[in-house]
Formats: structure tokens, C-alpha cells, sequence
């Protein structure tokens, strides 16, 4: 299916039925197809260059900020002392960017299985790949699940910056891998996944809080606004396994000169607790 046309891209989905998010290109710097999925990378003309997969939006250099640093901050400032952290995806390098300004960290290790996007964002996203330059990461290209399976008890978060429930992400969406998850984190540990929107995805989040709660004694959904993703909103389910942990109160509390100091641009504590106060049909819809 061409996606481009007129001069458009379309973001035309069955996940999101009934409506589209289309932005005017004005040139294309890469149209094609890696191992596991097709791969669009263009300029648009208010939104910098934006990086698609599988014809849905990935990130664009105008907002992909408000995403990267908080699927980051909210579980890193939600760990007392956050050292290790695994990073499932995020192949474009923002969120090993983020990970890497955070002052506790000691190491990153990132399981990315598409080393195609990865190459493509250092060539035409330089701003997020910048994250691959950090000293803190090992890389590793491979399944996610397979090296999970390898490492129990080793991480004290995981962050797993994955795109939706299709294709080769669905199973990122569902309780077995959130149980590698648990077992690859230490006693303490605590995750945090791309949890979709709350305006389209409802009860597929509702199901997820359902069985996160099987594995987990804190569970949380918090979310961000961001301009290209559907409904102009994307979520986090946060899991502890520490009893403890309440998610909505950082136990890092970053000062306005920390905020400044660090690059943020979305992120810091009021937004971190702002961002577990949830509209009330999705309030209602979690309690039952």
C-alpha cells in the first residue's frame, strides 16, 4: 500500500478505525523493508523527520521528547537506586539517551532485534541514535524474550519501548513476557512498557492491569500527551515487585536546575505525579 499520497503520509490503521493522522512530506529519505517489517523514514513539513514502521508513527523529531523522557523517568525516578537497566526495543536511541542522563545509572544493556531501524536512526535521527554513543550501554541484537530467558535477577529496571499489539510486538502485550520481565528483575526491581492509549485501547489495558496484578503487588497506568501518536496520547503500565513502590510519588525528585541541567523539555515531578491522575471513564474502567 503506498502511503504517501499527494504528497501525504497517512497513518491509516485498523487499530485506530475511523480516523487517521496524516502529515505533508516533502521529501523521502528511505522507503523499504528490513527482516520484520517495512520501514518509512521521511522529512515532514512541521514534524522534522519522522520515522515510520509498518505504516504507523514511531517518533518524530518535534515531539518524540515527551515520549522518550517519560516511558524513562517515571519508572527510573520511581527506583531508589536504579543502576542497571535493561532496555527491550527502542531502536531509534531515545530512550538509551534519557536512560543515560539519569545520575544513578551505572549500566544500560539494549535487546533490539531490528538492527535496521537502528541504522537508519543514526543516519537520519541523529538527535535520539546520540543515545548509542553512550559509555553505559552494552548492545545486543536478538529477541528480547530469548535474552530474558538468560538473565534472572539481574536488572533493577526494564523499560521496554515497543510499537503496538501487531505483528512481531503482540506478544510484548501479553502475561508470559511480563513474567520474564519479573524473573529478569531483581527482588526490588520494577518495569515499565508502552501501554497504549487510553481513548482506543481500553480494554486491552484493562485486560493487561488485570493480569499484571496476578504477578505484580504495584501496579500502575500513567500516561503523556504527544501530537502524532493516535488520539494525541500514549500510556506506561508500571509494575513493581516491591509492595512499596507507589508509583505516583517519585522517590527522585528532580530541583528546576537538575530538569534544566539534564535537557528535559517534558518531564519533571509535577508532570511524573500529574501523569497517574486519570480521566474518570478510564478511572471507573480500571477499578471494576
Amino acid at each position: 500500500m503506498n502511503r504517501i499520497q499527494n504528497g501525504w503520509f497517512s497513518e491509516v490503521n485498523s487499530q485506530w478505525p475511523g480516523q487517521a493522522l496524516s502529515l505533508e512530506v516533502e521529501e523521502v529519505y528511505h522507503e523499504g523493508k528490513s527482516k520484520y517489517q517495512d520501514i518509512l523514514v521521511f522529512k515532514s513539513k512541521t514534524y522534522g523527520t519522522v520515522l515510520v514502521l509498518d505504516g504507523v508513527i514511531q517518533c518524530t523529531e518535534r515531539d518524540e521528547f515527551s515520549y522518550q523522557e517519560m516511558i524513562t523517568f517515571l519508572p527510573l525516578n520511581s527506583h531508589p537506586n536504579p543502576k542497571k537497566v535493561l532496555i527491550i526495543g527502542g531502536g531509534d536511541g531515545g530512550v538509551i539517551r534519557e536512560v543515560a542522563k539519569h545520575p544513578l545509572v551505572e549500566k544500560i544493556v539494549q535487546c533490539e532485534i531490528d538492527e535496521d531501524v537502528i541504522n537508519l536512526s543514526k543516519k537520519y535521527l541523529p538527535k535520539l541514535a546520540i543515545g548509542y554513543d553512550s559509555p553505559k550501554l552494552t548492545q545486543h541484537i536478538g529477541d528480547g524474550f530469548k535474552y530474558m530467558e538468560q538473565h534472572e535477577n539481574e536488572f533493577d529496571v526494564i523499560i521496554t519501548d515497543s510499537s503496538d499489539p501487531v505483528g512481531p510486538a503482540q506478544s510484548l502485550f501479553e502475561k508470559p513476557y511480563y513474567e520474564l520481565m519479573k524473573n529478569a528483575l531483581k527482588p526490588d526491581g520494577l518495569l515499565c512498557c508502552q501501554g497504549e492509549c487510553q481513548w482506543i485501547h481500553l480494554p486491552l489495558i484493562k485486560s493487561m492491569m488485570d493480569f499484571c496484578h496476578t504477578l505484580f503487588p504495584s501496579v500502575a497506568y500513567g500516561y503523556t500527551t504527544i501530537p502524532t501518536y493516535p488520539s494525541g496520547q500514549i500510556g506506561f503500565m508500571l509494575c513493581s515487585k516491591n509492595k512499596e513502590t507507589k508509583f505516583s510519588e517519585p522517590t527522585t525528585v528532580f530541583t528546576d536546575e537538575q530538569v534544566d541541567q539534564l535537557g528535559l523539555r517534558y518531564y519533571n515531578a509535577d508532570v511524573h505525579r500529574a501523569a497517574f491522575v486519570l480521566p474518570q471513564f478510564a478511572k471507573k474502567a480500571f477499578q471494576n
